[in-house]
């Protein structure tokens, strides 16, 4: 039976509570979180995550579109932030050598440095803003629904496996 068959079920007032609250954790925390990465190492929270991302890849490389994809960015969108940080010779682009057509985005020792540099203001921000909050909770079980919620949803969103 699809959905447009079956009656739709009321939200209780405690669903409606964590739809909202959802809601305002996904604009609310990455705000916090880039506020405190540009306040204490002038570095966004876009150029600190790619640069996580890199740094986690075989050879600490990505091919622009994958790097794309598991940003949640366009490819647009991950072109810019690889200038910034090319610019600043944290990152480096080469041809694919599986295709030549298109790029990959290498992270350089400058960049696994300010990576390294950056990596204790995210994390205290991320306990401040997060871990602190649910503390005692079961977050394997906490982990388990925000991927399936993740997976679940059709779109344009490429979750990042860490299973």
């Amino acid at each position: 039976m699809s959905t447009a068959e079956q009656p739709l079920q009321p939200m209780s007032t405690d669903e409606e509570a964590l739809v909202r609250e959802l809601g305002r954790v996904m604009i609310v925390l990455p705000r916090v979180v880039d506020a405190d990465m540009m306040r204490e190492q002038h570095l966004p929270l876009s150029e600190y995550m790619t640069l996580t991302y890199l740094s986690e890849a075989p050879h600490r490389l990505m091919r622009m579109s994958e790097l794309a994809a598991v940003s949640n960015l366009s490819l647009s969108g991950m072109t810019r932030i690889v200038t910034r940080l090319e610019k600043q010779g944290l990152v480096e682009r080469v041809r694919c050598g599986e295709d030549g057509r298109g790029w990959n985005a290498v992270l350089t020792d400058a960049g696994l440095a300010r990576l390294q540099q950056a990596w204790p203001a995210h994390l205290a921000s991320v306990r401040r803003h997060v871990l602190d909050h649910v503390e005692g909770s079961d977050l394997t079980q906490l982990v388990r629904a925000l991927r399936r919620i993740a997976t679940d949803t059709p779109g344009d969103a490429h979750p990042r496996s860490t299973s």
